[in-house]
Order: C-alpha cells, then structure tokens, then sequence
C-alpha cells in the first residue's frame, strides 16, 4: 500500500515562499505521476501541479504559472513543491497525491497524503 507523507507546511508572510515535501513509501515515486492539490476552507479541491513517473513531463494551473515549480527525485522517492509569492489566498491544507499512470491531471487519484496546512499571514 502506498503512502504518502507531507512536511514543509507552516505559517507564511505574504510575499514570501514555501517548499512543501512529499515522501512516498510502500512503493516507489518513479511509478507513479504525483500531484499537489490544495483545499481552502469553503472550497473545492485544486489541482496545481502534477509530474510524470518519469518527472519529464510537469503540468501547472494555468492561474498559477510562474508561481510554482514543482520537482521529483525517484532515487529519494520524493516529490517537492515550491512556491513563490504567497498571499493569504494560498491559505489552504495542501496534499500530496499519486496515481499509477504516467501522467494524470485530475482530483480522483488513487492514494492522498493527509495534508499539510500553509497559512499566510497579510
């Protein structure tokens, strides 16, 4: 069964950046296309960044280009997010999750993280 772990959330300043960290177990990160999906409170899921297994092929929301950067490292089965001037919108619990396609851009992944709350304070 594979698991997926978060770490990296926290509390934020506008205008700052965060790197949020994925660590896959149980399996391995090359496998799997992994994503960064977001709730904020009162709203539905948001895809944000997705990766292949292979980590040649990256998707972003449009919304968000520029701000994101999101990276795999399938020898530390891992996969990263950075992002770069918040704002108190990006306020969200942000999850790690993984389907075992080569690339899938969508919410119905197969195996979720339990989330990593960012807060970003004005």
């Amino acid at each position: 069964q594979v698991q997926l772990k978060e770490s990296g959330g926290g509390l934020v300043q506008a205008g700052g950046s965060l790197r949020l960290s994925c660590l896959v177990s149980g399996g391995y990160a090359d496998a799997y296309s992994l994503a960064w999906i977001r709730q904020a409170p009162g709203k539905e899921r948001e895809l944000l960044a997705a990766i292949s297994q292979t980590g040649s092929s990256t998707y972003y929301t449009s919304s968000k280009r520029g701000r994101l950067h999101i990276t795999k490292d399938n020898a530390k089965n891992t996969v990263a997010l950075r992002m770069d001037n918040l704002t108190p919108e990006d306020t969200a619990v942000y999850y790690c999750a993984a389907d075992p396609h080569s690339m899938y851009l969508g919410l119905e992944y197969d195996y979720w993280g339990q989330g990593t709350q960012v807060t970003v304070s004005s």
